[in-house]
């Protein structure tokens, strides 16, 4: 399991993949779940926190680069995305790594610069259509 350590107090800095974008991670529990709350400005958003062992878990499985695709929960995700697998009832928690109501997408735009971050997986940072694949 990768090691989930930063708190509301020490986050994780972090850039979107195209490198437009700031924002904050940090891990908290929540009714007996561990949670990764990204913060966007003023926007806050929670992660389920498997959600890195498992796209890791993905990510080898697939052996290659994967798009990150990104999209609002009210928008459909593009299908073989990063985006996608994060809402799909076919991958490990058979649905949504989002947890907050109406702010339950964008798992392809905030979770693998994390993921990046702690090592796991090498990141491309191109303007638009970014891939990611595990090391």
């Amino acid at each position: 399991m990768a090691t989930l350590d930063r708190t509301k107090d020490n986050p994780w800095l972090l850039k979107t993949a195209p490198g437009t974008s700031e924002y904050t991670m940090h891990v908290e529990e929540k009714d007996g779940q561990t949670l990764l709350v990204c913060t966007v400005g003023k926007t806050v958003l929670h992660y389920d926190a498997r959600c890195i062992d498992d796209l890791y878990a993905m990510l080898q499985e697939a052996g290659d680069w994967v798009e990150l695709g990104g999209a609002d929960e009210q928008k459909p995700a593009k299908e073989g995305t990063i985006e996608a697998w994060g809402r799909s009832p076919d991958n490990p928690i058979k649905g949504w790594y989002g947890l907050k109501k109406g702010f339950r997408g964008r798992f392809g735009v905030y979770i693998p610069p994390l993921m990046e971050a702690l090592g796991l997986c090498e990141l491309e940072h191109n303007a638009k259509n970014n891939r990611i694949r595990a090391k």
